[in-house]
């Protein structure tokens, strides 16, 4: 079904300014990914306001490059002037609540990750095209590092502050997770933020992270053993399809992975026969909106983007594929389901979990 919004029909001068809008936005976004990859927000936030020359020699960058990087935040409104009309004279200062929202990892508002998405994407371009022509895909391995960080940074703070307090929130989940050396599946676990936050939450448990990415599971361990959770947290390089030779779980985790997925039933069938009778099995994935929109609402159009040029080349990018990109929508989440032999899906009762929404499969 298709739900259309009757948004008035742009004319030419209409959509001409809405486009050049999102170019400026595009410039802005490029201006994050430098700033925060060279560390120059960083510097403005820790060590105080700087002229272009001193900013330089904080972060070893070229002065004239700063300057431009400088003035280009001031005409965004992004930065303040402290003092200086000459060019080289002005000193530049980052307000806290910019500074929080770039540079601040463990804030639910830390969107400088959104920006490096486009560093991952930038250079995979003509193979996106040859996939758009042929089909094909671009696989997580292709978007490299820059994607991994992107992912696991944007996601960090939400596992982090909220995972815990949103699991004990909900009785059924609870339950089974709270008993006695529980033991829990991540399945697509990633760089292992969701696997630790688990693992926090849940002290008696033992947590097992699942990945096919091995720079990702190595990512993971490292972060464990920095938290200081190796004793109670693993990681493996494995796939979701073979969950059952891993032996039997009391409840098993797919936090935003699944549309990612090539063989999605298949990973569904895994964690039901994985998971022991009275066990929980849990999918997190994007809060879009049950029906296709045009226009869509601002979730569904930023999962657009990421399933344009992310999500589905990469789910593309394995055969055979169910191809089913990021606008992952109740509906066929239910359909897999019942593929993979649960009776019945239901939305678990956490809400204000930024773009996510949690499912439970009843098997």
């Amino acid at each position: 079904m298709t739900t259309t919004l009757h948004a008035p029909e742009l004319s030419t001068d209409a959509y001409a300014e809405k486009l050049f809008s999102s170019v400026l936005g595009t410039f802005e976004t490029l201006s994050v990914y430098v700033g925060d990859r060279l560390g120059w927000f960083s510097s403005l936030r820790h060590d105080g306001p700087a002229t272009a020359a001193e900013l330089a020699e904080r972060t070893n960058t070229s002065p004239r490059y700063c300057r431009e990087w400088l003035e280009f935040q001031a005409s965004f409104g992004t930065l303040m002037l402290d003092a200086g009309d000459a060019p080289d004279e002005r000193r530049y200062r980052l307000p806290a609540g910019a500074a929080e929202v770039l540079t601040d990892e463990h804030s639910l508002a830390f969107l400088a990750p959104a920006a490096r998405l486009f560093g991952a994407i930038g250079p995979q371009l003509p193979n996106l095209l040859d996939a758009y022509r042929n089909g094909g895909g671009v696989s997580w391995a292709e978007f490299g590092l820059e994607m991994r960080e992107a992912q696991a940074a944007m996601n960090r703070p939400w596992f982090e502050s909220r995972l815990g307090p949103a699991l004990r929130g909900c009785s059924e989940v609870h339950e089974v997770l709270a008993e006695p050396g529980a033991r829990i599946a991540d399945i697509g676990c990633g760089a292992g933020w969701s696997t630790l936050a688990l693992a926090r939450a849940y002290p008696t448990a033992q947590v097992v992270g699942f990945d096919t990415d091995e720079p990702s599971i190595d990512m993971a361990r490292a972060a464990a053993e920095h938290e200081g959770l190796g004793d109670r947290v693993t990681f493996r390089l494995a796939d979701g399809e073979n969950l059952s030779v891993h032996d039997e779980f009391d409840a098993a985790f797919a936090f935003e992975c699944l549309h990612d997925m090539a063989r999605p039933v298949e990973v569904l069938t895994a964690m039901r026969t994985a998971v022991r009778p009275g066990g929980v099995v849990v999918v997190m994935d994007e809060a879009v909106a049950d029906e296709f929109q045009a226009p869509g609402n601002e979730v569904d159009r930023f999962m657009y983007g990421c399933s344009l040029f992310i999500c589905l080349p990469d789910g593309l990018s394995s055969t055979p594929s169910a191809g089913t990109g990021t606008v992952f929508r109740r509906s066929i989440l239910t359909a897999y389901a019942e593929q993979a032999g649960f009776g019945d899906v239901s939305v678990l009762p956490i809400e204000d979990f930024g773009f996510f929404r949690f499912y439970r499969l009843h098997a």
